[in-house]
């Protein structure tokens, strides 16, 4: 069992002990910070925060506790039930609340719940925002309000076709081009909320015919929630077996997408925002892009072939929309699945993903593998290595980075080692003694290889 503190939100296995899990007393406390935090900036103001949550299990009981200490803290509270990630941070600004909490743990598994923490934009709160909460939690020091001070707590169920009108009305979404296509779309939605959305999207997007599996938002996950390759073979054969044009599959949020070609097989979930890209990129005749430092090269090189500049972000989406804006970014993402397109809101959406990838492919005539084989083909070799207790991670990494003193290197996050048309990046994590390893080059023995190499130069340190 497991809690799991960040500067990003708090997530954790539901039950056991507080402190140990995410329980009752647990959640109350990091909602009361986050309730400091939001009256701190806004002293003089009746604030409104908005509630979205996916459908895990414990979502209910979740959502129960946070509507009630945002209450009790004397805040009114927009409740949006069952809402994607991306529809919860559109409500901030839509409806002028001073931030958001998304109850969802994303792909982990079905025991996970978190609370997801939004600024006033809908963006992901601050590094600075993050610490402030976590100290906030740590002292407990709240003030509640009187009884006649207590926050309202409504209902609001439009932002679900809020969120597609506007999705319809940028200007790159062809309905037009994709009703002409005839499109016939498999989508897999794991139970929860993308279930309720996604359908109403392709429908109103002009899509012939919609294949749905598991689009009843149970919260019990059919399988690994994760959109991996090992864990979509059903709609693999059910994209093949019903002669779908495409298959779309989310994660319990809404804000990663993958893709399965009409013969079954993998689009690949780094190639999500690439083609995206692409898409966008040919028809505003370049612009610049981000993705993070584990994501493919193949944005870069799609990038550059339309004249525009890329740039690596730190990983996580705060970072790269951070990037965004500072490089003018027409698009960007990160090579999990996550589409960030501007013109609609500054974060991950699988279902602008969606819309756009399909006036991708429904203007280009080709079928959706086709449109696969148009990208440099890369491969990305994930693997970790478990120090001993103890081990100064950073110093491990120091070290490394000393022996490509020939190569270029970007340490904004870990270390990134650049090769000609290949790279790697080393990790570590803020919980455990763990340096994740990734690698990328132009097939999979390479990458692996390129893994190993770093791999055996950090296991002869530790000798």
């Amino acid at each position: 069992m497991t809690l799991i503190k960040s500067i990003s939100g708090i997530r954790g296995t539901i039950g056991g002990q507080p402190s140990e899990n995410l329980t009752p007393p647990d959640i109350v406390k990091f909602t009361s910070a986050y309730a400091r935090l939001m009256k701190e900036q806004n002293p003089s103001n009746r604030l409104k925060v908005v509630l979205g949550r996916d459908a895990r299990v414990s979502g209910p009981m979740v959502a129960d506790l946070v509507k009630g200490t945002l209450s009790g803290s004397g805040i009114d509270v927009i409740d949006l039930g069952f809402a994607t990630t991306p529809t919860t941070e559109l409500a901030v600004t839509r409806l002028g609340a001073a931030g958001g909490i998304i109850l969802t743990a994303s792909h982990n598994p079905a025991q996970w719940n978190a609370l997801k923490l939004l600024n006033s934009k809908g963006e992901f709160i601050s590094a600075d925002e993050g610490k402030r909460i976590l100290e906030f939690a740590a002292d407990e020091d709240f003030h509640f309000s009187e009884f006649n001070m207590l926050g309202r707590i409504e209902e609001n169920h439009e932002m679900n076709q809020a969120h597609i009108d506007k999705i319809l009305k940028l200007e790159y979404v062809d309905v037009k081009c994709i009703r002409k296509a005839g499109f016939k779309v498999a989508i897999d939605c794991i139970n929860s909320v993308g279930g309720l959305i996604i359908p109403e999207l392709l429908q109103q997007l002009g899509v012939k015919e919609i294949i749905k599996l598991y689009c009843q938002p149970t919260g019990i996950f059919p399988h690994n929630p994760e959109p991996l390759p090992e864990n979509l073979a059903e709609i693999s054969d059910t994209v093949r077996k019903n002669n779908a044009d495409v298959g779309f599959v989310v994660d319990p949020d809404v804000d990663r997408l993958a893709i399965v070609n009409e013969d079954g097989s993998m689009f690949g979930e780094e190639y999500t925002l690439v083609a995206v890209a692409d898409y966008i990129l040919s028809r505003k005749g370049g612009g610049n892009t981000v993705s993070n430092l584990s994501s493919t090269l193949a944005l870069k090189d799609i990038t550059e072939q339309h004249g525009g500049t890329y740039a690596a972000a730190a990983v996580g989406e705060v970072n790269v929309v951070e990037k965004m804006k500072k490089t003018g970014a027409v698009i960007g993402g990160e090579g999990n699945g996550g589409v960030i397109y501007p013109e609609l809101h500054n974060g991950r959406d699988a279902l602008v993903g969606i819309a756009l990838f399909l006036s991708h492919l429904a203007r280009s005539g080709k079928k959706c593998s086709e449109l696969r084989s148009m990208y440099p083909s890369y491969t990305i070799s994930k693997n970790k290595i478990e120090l001993p207790a103890g081990t100064n991670v950073d110093e491990v990494l120091v070290n490394i980075k000393q022996r490509f003193p020939d190569n270029r290197i970007i340490d904004i996050d870990g270390i990134k080692i650049l090769f000609e048309k290949e790279w790697v990046h080393l990790r570590k994590s803020n919980t455990e003694p763990i340096i994740r390893i990734y690698a990328e080059s132009s097939d999979n023995a390479k990458a692996e290889k390129l893994a190993k190499d770093v791999m055996d130069q950090i296991m002869k340190l530790m000798v």
